[in-house]
């Protein structure tokens, strides 16, 4: 994928579901994966033209895993000139050594969310960007419907309220495979994760689950994301109409 048709979806989704506004500072949750990676590239190139301006940063929380060299993810935005900020913890002692979770990702999620919120905000951000992707939209609509009963997914823009910080998820119109795509052509500095159950997940056996399904029925993919998109799901923002000129069109 180019780099331009990555700032074209980029620019939809932030329209579309209003996640920028003028003078926000907007901090770039970074794994060190591929999808964190992208979205780096597309806010900064976003950055550049966006009639709203913005600051951006970026911040990984360090788990605390042996080996974890992220010289690579600091290279790349002292290139961009983004200021990047380290998290230290020691969530993988707590869930590994100390707890020994058996099923780690939920509280991970938590502890992980909880550092890095808490960064954002030391840094002056009023606003943190995740790197959810459109089939991470639609597995987790499908986790949702098979573990809790429930027609609901990720919210493109989210406020918190304890926070007092707004979460935005700007990659919501790519794909996967896009995003492995365009890590691919820009030789994105990915650093492989090194959780013990990474690939061994719920969230993977839905990943799973959504290509047998499109295989089966061709298609399927598409059609369950427009169903997300116009299923009125609690908590989702209306979308925004705008006109050829990008101005709100009448409603």
């Amino acid at each position: 994928m180019q780099l331009q048709r990555l700032l074209s979806y980029t620019r939809k989704a932030v329209d579309e579901y209003e996640m920028i506004q003028e003078g926000d500072h907007i901090a770039v949750g970074i794994s060190g994966g591929k999808d964190s990676l992208t979205l780096l590239h597309a806010l900064h190139g976003l950055k550049r033209f966006y009639p709203k301006k913005f600051e951006l940063s970026a911040v990984t929380v360090d788990l605390g895993f042996e080996n974890f060299d992220l010289s690579p993810v600091q290279q790349l935005c002292d290139n961009m000139e983004i200021p990047y900020r380290i998290v230290p913890s020691d969530i993988y002692e707590i869930l590994f050594h100390i707890r020994k979770e058996s099923n780690p990702c939920s509280l991970c999620a938590k502890m992980r969310k909880g550092a890095l919120n808490q960064a954002v905000k030391e840094m002056g951000c009023n606003k943190v960007a995740y790197a959810h992707h459109k089939d991470d939209i639609i597995e987790t609509m499908l986790l949702s419907l098979i573990f809790e009963g429930r027609f609901h997914s990720f919210s493109p823009r989210t406020y918190l309220d304890r926070m007092d910080l707004t979460v935005i998820r700007p990659l919501m119109f790519v794909s996967e495979m896009e995003v492995i795509g365009f890590k691919n052509k820009y030789n994105l500095p990915v650093i492989k994760s090194p959780c013990p159950v990474d690939g061994y997940t719920k969230r993977q056996y839905a990943k799973e689950l959504v290509k047998q399904l499109n295989t089966e029925h061709p298609g399927a993919r598409e059609r369950m994301f427009h169903a997300i998109l116009s299923g009125n799901i609690s908590g989702w923002p209306a979308p925004v109409l705008r006109n050829r000129t990008g101005e709100k069109a009448p409603a």
